[in-house]
């Protein structure tokens, strides 16, 4: 059974900092693309970036760009992504997400596997 499953998440001040670690299992997804979306009730669910299967290439959503950095650890499985300067408006519960393909997609329907999702929490 392929599951993904993130930690990482908490409450921290806004200008503080958070690294999600996203450990997948029942699979390797060393051939495949991954990243992160992010969704706050009652919204679609957003992408935040994604990285290529070698991590040679990241993409970002505008709006972390700057800020966050998508990092991957074949050998163990393990996606990152690291949020400096964090804002508010970064709050979300934020999903970890792997392709079946190696490209990088921008859109829920890109991302074949999803992790449950890890709450973080920016206050002012």
């Amino acid at each position: 059974q392929v599951q993904l499953v993130e930690s990482g998440g908490g409450l921290v001040q806004a200008g503080g900092s958070l690294r999600l670690s996203c450990a997948a299992s029942g699979r390797t997804f060393s051939t495949n693309a991954m990243g992160w979306f992010r969704q706050v009730p009652e919204r679609e669910r957003e992408f935040v970036g994604g990285i290529s299967y070698n991590g040679a290439t990241t993409y970002y959503a505008d709006s972390v760009k700057g800020r966050f950095t998508i990092s991957r650890d074949n050998a163990k499985n393990t996606l990152f992504l690291q949020m400096n300067s964090l804002k508010p408006e970064d709050t979300a519960v934020y999903y970890c997400v792997a392709a079946s393909a190696y490209y990088i997609g921008r859109k829920v329907g890109d991302y074949d596997y999803w992790g449950r999702g890890t709450q973080v929490t920016v206050s002012s």
